[in-house]
């Protein structure tokens, strides 16, 4: 069973017995994973996740992740160490702290970053398969009437934004491009802004889905009847990261994220994962590990049924969401872009 005791914000996992190394394939050595044997030496993960903070810090403009990038860490161990898995999270406040953790060889892996050329090349990481795609978008007070954004066209509507990120510029400048006459209104702190919506000063407010959904239901009764517009005017993946000198390690935490969304896709549950010996399903069959040519690619023999165990642990994609950021959640965040692109959405998984 899933230790989720020894998974916390602070706490260090207590010590189990050593996890089985990979065994000898059928053709050739295993591949090998400095990473992986440090992790099954230490009997535990160390992962490291970007945590909110009270007030945007103009760095890390999302909103409440945390439970979602623990999730995955946690997913991320139980492909390495198996059920019995220890966690040990190391929060940081921004994903330049968390970058720098990581290159400092303080966590095994991070999980809550963006994409950057920079941060690759400063910080010699690489960036794996998006967790959660968030981005800007505009959350509009019932009263406007607006249902997408060019519903504001003509209104002259009061849209607020914080001052000094990336959102303020481009906000204006997409609106400007849909010919949405505004009137800019940009805060320096959060909280600010957040009351002069809920009091009508504010007729909009652009940030990041995340922040808005958070934002929402911060003011149930002045702005339970808000809407946060369709249009996303930008994306921001939310990623794992891990040092580009460990190529083995790469391909475990890439393909522990490919296999959620592929059993997502597959409509392999937490429930139904251990009942599949009938399917004919050639990517149910790989999920099961019928065979052992990924489990031999990702270093993870003699374990072939490692995706099979990893979905009985955690679920899905799709239940990770639910439970973490969607509709079972406190958040209620829409899944919009991350659902899967069998459904038009833009979770997609690589092939086991």
């Amino acid at each position: 069973m899933l230790l989720l005791g020894l998974v916390s914000l602070q706490g260090v996992a207590a010590q189990r017995p050593l996890a089985p190394t990979a065994a000898r394939a059928p053709s050739g050595d295993p591949p090998h994973s400095a990473t992986l044997d440090r992790v099954r030496a230490n009997h535990q993960l160390l992962c490291g996740v970007v945590v909110s903070t009270e007030d945007w810090n103009k760095t890390d403009l999302h909103g409440p992740l945390t439970p979602l990038n623990v999730e995955i860490c946690k997913a991320i161990g139980v492909t390495a160490l198996g059920e019995d898995v220890k966690v040990d999270v190391t929060t940081f406040h921004s994903e330049s702290e968390a970058e720098q953790g990581l290159s400092a060889r303080k966590v095994d892996v991070v999980v809550g970053v963006t994409p950057s050329a920079a941060a690759m090349s400063l910080r010699q990481i690489k960036f794996g398969p998006p967790v959660l795609y968030d981005g800007l978008s505009v959350l509009t007070r019932k009263d406007t009437g607006a249902q997408k954004l060019d519903d504001l066209k003509g209104r002259n509507i009061r849209m607020c934004v914080i001052d000094g990120t990336d959102n303020e510029p481009t906000l204006f400048a997409r609106l400007k491009s849909r010919q949405i006459d505004y009137v800019p209104i940009t805060f320096q702190e959060e909280g600010e802004m957040d009351d002069a919506l809920a009091v009508g000063y504010c007729d909009a407010v652009g940030a990041y889905v995340s922040q808005l959904v958070r934002l929402r239901d911060s003011y149930p009764k002045q702005l339970g009847a808000s809407r946060i517009l369709p249009q996303m005017l930008t994306l921001s993946p939310v990623v794992p990261a891990y040092r580009n000198d460990d190529l083995q390690w790469g391909m475990i935490v890439d393909w522990t994220i490919h296999a959620l969304v592929q059993a997502e896709a597959s409509g392999i549950t937490r429930s139904n994962v251990l009942k599949q010996a009938a399917n004919e399903d050639p990517e149910v069959l790989r999920l099961e590990g019928t065979d052992w040519a990924t489990s031999q690619a990702l270093g993870l023999l003699p374990s072939k049924d490692w995706a099979a165990k990893l979905i009985a642990v955690m679920g899905n994609y799709g239940e990770i969401y639910d439970r973490t950021l969607g509709p079972s959640s406190a958040l209620g965040m829409p899944r919009g872009p991350n659902t899967l692109w069998t459904d038009g959405g833009l979770m997609v998984a690589m092939p086991l």
